[in-house]
Order: C-alpha cells, then structure tokens, then sequence
C-alpha cells in the first residue's frame, strides 16, 4: 500500500542542522496495523505529515498504492491524518465536528452523510453524545470522536499519532481494548505512533524503530502474536519477553 525509499528530511529554515531523519525505508501492507515508536525529536510525527502530503521530504520517494507521488500535494486527501491533539471544533457538536470531512469531499448529500455519522456514533459508543459539545466530553470520549471523525474521511489508511499519549492510564487501557476490537471490525490500514511499548507491542502486526540517525533511520520488529488479542496477554511471560528484547534494540540504538 505504501512503499517509502531513502526518506531524508532537514528544516530548510535557518540555522541548518543535520538532517531529522534520512535513509529512511519501509513499506506497509494493506490491512496492517503498524506502530512506530522511538525517542522523541526522532522524527515521527514528521514522517506523518509527509505521509499526508503536509510536507515535502529533502529527498526519497513514496509509493502509494503502486504510484510514486511526484510531489507532497499528490499525496494530500489519500490518507487519513489524526494528529496528536483531537482539534475538535469547540463551538460545534460530536455530530457536526464528525461532519467535517463530508463538508470538504461533498461525495454524498448531507442526508446521507449524517445517517452514516450517526451509524458510526453507535458503533463507537458515542450516541448520546451526538448533542453534546466537546467542552462537555471526557478526554476518553473526546478521543474516540476524533477517531470517529478520522474513520469518517473515508480513507483506507489512517494515521494516528499518539491518541491516547495525553488520558491517565486506566483511560489509556479501556481506549486500546476498544481500538483492538474497532480495528478488526472496519477494515482500515493503520499507522500508529506510540512511546507505550506495551501499547506498540498489544495493537501491532508490526513495530518501526525510528532512531533519527543518519542512514540508520528505521528498524523494523515483529511481535509474532496471533489475533484476536486481548489485554490479559499483556500478563504473559511471552509479551514481557517481547517487551524487554524492544525496549534492548531501542537502548541500543540511542547508545
């Protein structure tokens, strides 16, 4: 689905530095979920947004689909982008924040639109909230409509960049559980960016370590963990095993 060689990055504004990333490889097969995890400033959320077309990367390519997008606005309205904060429009309701996407594309009337985004609402566990402004959400909730309003966009690939890095932890847990099933429901391809390895390691078909070095950016893992899953493997002495050799491969690449 996507196949990304040699991305390099550097800020052009001055004073020039080294680059945030370069080298950087990897590719993402339709229907993975995929996480990416490393130390901040090593260039995450930078390759999401030239994922999304946001920026333009110094030099590399990215194939979507089986095209190479000559240019960062080719990319622009293909993927699904859900940054860290959830930018949900205070002055406008769940519904109407979830309408978003519709407003821009116009691919159906509003009718339709809305009967879809109530749907989607149900299913979310969001229906009573349809009403509701984001002021009068938890931060839980608050998250799920960005999700909502992110699945809404109607793109197969979605990125989603720290969801739940802001919520306490027992919020945090109830989200992933609720992503796990969500996910195998709705047939999404999903890039994910975490610093939970737990959290990497619990949602993931495979892992990307992002370094930040020059021509070592990227290292990719496989847990090896069958589907369905649930949080209670977070318990085994297998998943703690697989948690301590990434949490190695990460030290090692940051000594």
């Amino acid at each position: 689905m996507i196949n990304i060689s040699n991305l390099a990055y550097t800020f052009s504004a001055p004073p020039s530095g080294p680059p945030v990333f370069s080298g950087l490889s990897m590719q993402v097969r339709r229907g993975e979920f995929i996480s990416i995890v490393g130390a901040s400033g090593c260039g995450k959320s930078t390759l999401f947004r030239i994922i999304a077309g946001l920026l333009e990367p110094s030099s590399g390519t990215v194939t979507m689909n089986g095209e190479v997008t000559a240019s960062a606005a080719a990319r622009l309205g293909q993927v699904a982008y859900m940054p860290q904060q959830d930018l949900l429009l205070p002055w406008r309701t769940v519904l109407d924040n979830c309408l978003l996407p519709w407003e821009l594309k116009r691919h159906c009337s509003k009718a339709a639109a809305t009967a879809e985004i109530r749907a989607l609402l149900q299913r979310f566990g969001l229906a009573e909230a349809e009403a509701a402004y984001p002021h009068e959400l938890s931060g839980g909730m608050r998250q799920r409509v960005a999700v909502l309003r992110t699945v809404a966009a109607g793109n197969e690939l979605m990125l989603l960049d720290e969801p739940f890095g802001a919520l306490d932890a027992i919020t945090r847990r109830s989200l992933q559980l609720w992503l796990l099933e969500l996910w195998s429901e709705l047939d999404k391809t999903v890039l994910f960016i975490t610093h939970d390895l737990e959290e990497a390691l619990l949602l993931s078909d495979r892992i990307y370590l992002m370094t930040g070095r020059s021509g070592d950016g990227i290292r990719e893992y496989s847990p090896g963990l069958p589907r369905p899953r649930h949080h209670s493997l977070s318990y085994e002495p297998q998943f703690a095993a697989l948690r301590r050799d990434l949490e190695l491969m990460l030290y090692e690449h940051r000594s």
